[in-house]
């Protein structure tokens, strides 16, 4: 997900997120900095917010990297 992400493919980076979310896999926050980048880059709000409430329903929403990757995608 990362190198999809990092290299420009934000649509195969949020592809490969949802067969993961799709096959019971729990994201980690490595993950979801990955995704999230690949949200901002692939300019999808929409993916983001669904996103967005993924990382407060893992109990990831106090982690401050993951905070300042929701503000940048934002």
């Amino acid at each position: 997900i990362a190198a999809y992400a990092q290299n420009g493919h934000g649509k195969e980076a949020l592809e490969l997120f949802r067969q993961m979310h799709l096959e019971g896999r729990k994201p980690n926050i490595i993950t979801f900095l990955a995704v999230i980048d690949a949200c901002a880059s692939f300019t999808s709000l929409t993916e983001g917010k669904a996103i967005h409430a993924l990382v407060i329903s893992s109990g990831f929403a106090s982690d401050v990297i993951l905070k300042n990757a929701l503000i940048n995608m934002y």
